[in-house]
């Protein structure tokens, strides 16, 4: 039986707490918040389970050696004190990525990733007279580098490319949303597939799709191609079957509508590309309807969630548009919940509907808040009396 070991799984800053959750719910062991990163423990089994299954990682690492440093030279000697040949070949390839948070580095990533890299072709050459290549699309084995104030960390990439790419986009409109995002404002939006769900803005589909995945309990990951562990040495391909089957079996079928509109011809059919790449078409219906000039035909409880335009992706009239919003959600989509993220803190005030939640997140580099809007039968008086 392999034994547990330390992982890290990284995230978007806000979404720590969801993806925590997420582990918890697979099994992980000892899990622990930290900034855009969650700490747990688990096995080889657990680690192709935690690639597959997760929505809100970016990639899952594993340390294989921690130092304390205070210069390029410590750091030159911490990775020659690692055992490389057990973990790349020396006619293997490798590719490594870099992030410091240090003082003692005036240096950039960058300038960081080719010292390490020099360190690793040094000791291969120093013990075999001979050297990995580098490959930066496709390496056998993808090494991640942290520094934090005086401490090194030495990790495995297990994930390689983002978490992020599934592999279901193949068609894409102006500034779409990552889909770890998109997974995690679903998430945090309590969203579970319970009711209906509608994306009034939907662009190419990504908050579609992911709110289907989550729905019909579809892990994540499950239309990627290739994730870096299967390059590893002690890969185990059986083992990763069965982690993958086991996964498959707990897929249920969702009963209630997921809805997407768009204006735009040519986003809704972006949008219905994408949901055929992701096996999706039968849960997900996109209609080319103008948000604006809509209403809710849907009965019962609907979750409303939405990434409009905001920051630069469009050259729209802020007060009016999101004057519209408030007006379209008010008049036409009672008894449902109202969820939006955007940047622009001073467009909310149009709204004109007062938020019951405001939590802060990061799209990209841009300082977010996602919105709820709680949209009552008459007047929220009204419910509370008909409830007491």
């Amino acid at each position: 039986m392999d034994k547990d070991f330390k992982m890290v799984a990284t995230t978007i800053s806000g979404l720590e707490g969801v993806l925590a959750d997420e582990l918890r719910k697979l099994g992980a062991r000892e899990v622990k918040e930290a900034i855009r990163s969650v700490h747990f423990r688990g096995d080889k089994g657990f680690l192709y389970k935690a690639n597959i299954a997760l929505r809100t990682a970016i990639r899952i690492l594993k340390p294989i050696k921690r130092s304390k440093i205070f210069d390029e030279e410590d750091l030159y000697e911490a990775i020659q004190r690692v055992k490389w040949e057990r973990l790349l070949d020396v006619d293997g390839t490798f590719a490594i990525d870099a992030v410091v948070y240090s003082r003692n580095f005036t240096s950039n990533s960058h300038y960081i990733a080719l010292k390490s890299k020099d360190a690793i072709a040094d000791y291969f050459v120093h013990k075999y007279k001979k050297r990995p290549n580098v490959d930066l699309k496709y390496p056998d084995v993808k090494i991640h580098i942290h520094i934090h104030k005086e401490w090194l960390t030495i990790s495995l990439d297990s994930s390689g490319d983002s978490l992020h790419k599934r592999g279901y986009r193949s068609a894409t409109n102006i500034a779409p949303i990552n889909e770890v995002l998109a997974a995690g404002l679903i998430l945090l939006s309590g969203y579970k597939g319970e009711e209906n769900f509608i994306d009034p803005m939907c662009g190419s589909g990504t908050i579609l799709i992911e709110a289907a995945m989550i729905a019909n309990n579809i892990p994540a990951n499950i239309n990627r191609k290739h994730f870096a562990f299967e390059n590893w040495k002690d890969y185990d391909e059986d083992l990763y079957f069965v982690i993958q089957d086991s996964l498959l079996k707990k897929i249920r079928n969702a009963h209630f509508k997921i809805m997407g509109f768009d204006k735009a011809p040519s986003a809704v059919k972006k949008a219905k590309q994408n949901i055929i790449n992701a096996n999706l078409e039968e849960f997900i219906g996109v209609h080319h309807v103008n948000f604006f000039n809509s209403k809710k035909e849907v009965f019962g409880k609907t979750t409303i969630l939405f990434n409009p335009p905001y920051g630069e992706r469009l050259n729209i009239n802020i007060e009016e548009f999101y004057k519209n919003i408030g007006d379209t959600l008010k008049h036409g989509y009672s008894n449902s919940t109202a969820w939006l993220i955007t940047s622009d803190f001073n467009a909310l005030k149009f709204v004109g509907l007062r938020t019951s939640k405001r939590l802060p997140i990061k799209n990209g580099d841009l300082d977010c808040r996602f919105v709820k809007y709680e949209l009552y039968e008459g007047s929220k008086k009204t419910k509370k009396f008909s409830e007491s």
